[in-house]
């Protein structure tokens, strides 16, 4: 399981980096949680959580980020900021990209500017 979300998680970077996305960070690991992807859209830093469902049926990947999820990804992007003081003033923006179906080509669906650090 651990060894599949991975792999999603290496090709969802793929598919950002193929749309003019720069990689940060992957995995980057807090006590509140941990932030798949960090990326750099132009002059925005940007957050990504990676969302895996092999079917629609229960709901999107996105319909699982609810309320808590939401609060400890902004917090561990605080941490972030913290540690890596050169992108203090850095604008910022949280996306989640689902990934569906089979997990050695999943299809992408990414969703920028997914949530607000202010609506949590």
């Amino acid at each position: 399981m651990r060894e599949r979300g991975a792999r999603i998680e290496v090709c969802a970077r793929d598919h950002l980096v193929a749309a003019g996305l720069v990689p940060v960070a992957a995995n980057a690991g807090f006590r509140s949680g941990e932030i798949d992807l960090v990326m750099r859209d132009g002059t925005t830093l940007v957050f990504v959580e990676v969302r895996y469902r092999r079917q629609s049926r229960f709901g999107g990947g996105a319909e699982s980020v609810d309320a808590g999820k939401r609060r400890r990804l902004v917090h561990a992007a605080g941490q972030f900021l913290a540690q890596h003081r050169e992108y203090r003033d850095t604008p910022c923006r949280f996306d989640v990209v689902e990934a569906s179906g089979d997990p050695a080509a999943p299809v992408f669906n990414w969703l920028c500017d997914a949530f607000r650090a202010d609506d949590c």
